[in-house]
């Protein structure tokens, strides 16, 4: 089991603090383990196993537990005439409903260190952030990396072959033990288990066939602007009748789910938020590859999706850049600082180094400037840097 060790290192100086852990990502990204590895470092700690309860909901031992009662229940016998600080961790908490409540009531209790996962990003909205605002802290998990990808299999040269192969793999670790259709087969799977139960069921979607086809569409375009509108004239010339307010609310049911991330545009000008022509980004280009393939012919916006994850992991916040009539791919912040991203898959032409420089050339501020690629040659001019996209992968040090 590969220690996730940039997510434990943002967890540890929470640990016995008296603050709600909250992990929030897709089902099956990888959520449970980091939880059984933060459990494994408090044995190690001299922790008493007793003082630890971990539920897990997606199992049938803890089917039972349906209500906050029962949870209650559960938890007061199993740490009955138990001393000291008690560990709660909650695995796919959303299943119980009012599940906030009982939270709320532990958390005003001092003895209590809890740790909740969940694989829907309005986990702590609602309620929960009425009763718990301001008393919990949030860290997004995804999938594995390309650098987590490597440590996975000892993988120490060949990067190029590699990164090929997990551009087509993705980085679902449930899916690591698996190769070929037998690989497929089980992402299929996955895709399906995360729209039926984060999706169909928990907003109880009728016409699945047009959210399929909805779904579909997003990942043929993603790294490409589009709007539900765009998708309701797509879906007219079909002959179907979706309203746009329809095909909003199934985009959302996608976000919710952490399946897909929307990305707004920003005028770099202007400073301020565009409410037109959105980018769509996967959460897991495996995904892709075993529903629709074709991410080897789709490289570039490929390629610029598993930048966008990447920076997501190192903990930007990220716009799409609008200079005049140009675009820059990712501005990207941190304490309002941005650094701005070109991503291609090759400056293969003087027109292609032309259209990833002059939209960065045209921005007036000094902040850093990067053009992302596969290329080996350096092509760094006029203060924009050129990196090479494997490199920029493997070493988080790098922007």
């Amino acid at each position: 089991m590969i220690q996730r060790k940039d997510y434990i290192d943002k967890i540890n100086p929470f640990v016995n603090k008296h603050i709600i852990k909250v992990l929030i990502g897709t089902r099956r990204s990888g959520k449970s383990t980091i939880l059984k590895q933060i459990i494994d470092s408090l044995i190690k700690q001299g922790i008493p196993e007793d003082n630890i309860v971990w539920i897990n909901f997606e199992l049938s031992d803890y089917f039972e537990i349906d209500n906050i009662k029962k949870l209650e229940e559960f938890i007061s016998h199993k740490t009955e005439n138990i001393e000291g600080k008690i560990y709660l961790f909650f695995d796919e908490i959303q299943v119980v409903p009012q599940w906030e409540k009982l939270i709320n009531s532990y958390f005003a209790k001092e003895n209590y260190d809890i740790y909740l996962t969940g694989s829907n990003s309005k986990l702590l909205s609602g309620e929960f952030a009425t009763y718990l605002s301001g008393r919990y802290v949030e860290l997004n998990i995804y999938s594995f990396s390309f650098r987590e990808y490597l440590d996975y299999y000892e993988i120490t040269s060949d990067f190029k072959s590699h990164f090929y192969r997990y551009l087509e793999e993705g980085g679902m670790p449930s899916t690591f033990d698996y190769r070929g259709d037998d690989k497929r087969l089980i992402l299929i799977d996955l895709y399906n288990s995360i729209v039926l139960k984060d999706i169909i069921q928990r907003n109880n979607v009728k016409n699945v066939d047009l959210l399929e086809r909805i779904m579909r569409f997003v990942m043929y375009n993603i790294s490409q602007p589009f709007s539900a509108n765009k998708i309701h004239k797509r879906l007219k010339q079909d002959m179907v009748n979706l309203s746009v307010n329809t095909i909003y609310n199934y985009l959302k049911f996608f976000e919710n789910a952490c399946l897909i991330y929307q990305v707004k545009r920003e005028d770099l000008q202007g400073k301020r938020i565009l409410k037109y022509d959105e980018k769509y980004y996967l959460c897991d280009l495996g995904f892709r590859q075993a529903i629709i393939g074709n991410n080897q012919r789709d490289i570039t916006r490929v390629i610029e999706n598993i930048v966008y994850l990447e920076l997501l992991r190192r903990g930007y916040e990220i716009t799409i850049g609008k200079v005049d009539s140009l675009e820059v791919d990712f501005v990207c912040k941190k304490q309002n600082k941005p650094i701005y991203i070109q991503v291609s898959y090759l400056l293969a032409s003087e027109e292609t180094v032309e259209r990833e420089f002059k939209p960065l050339m045209n921005i007036t501020d000094n902040y850093p400037k990067y053009v992302i690629t596969m290329d080996d040659v350096d092509m760094s001019h006029d203060g924009i840097i050129h990196l090479n996209l494997i490199d920029f992968l493997r070493d988080n040090e790098v922007i």
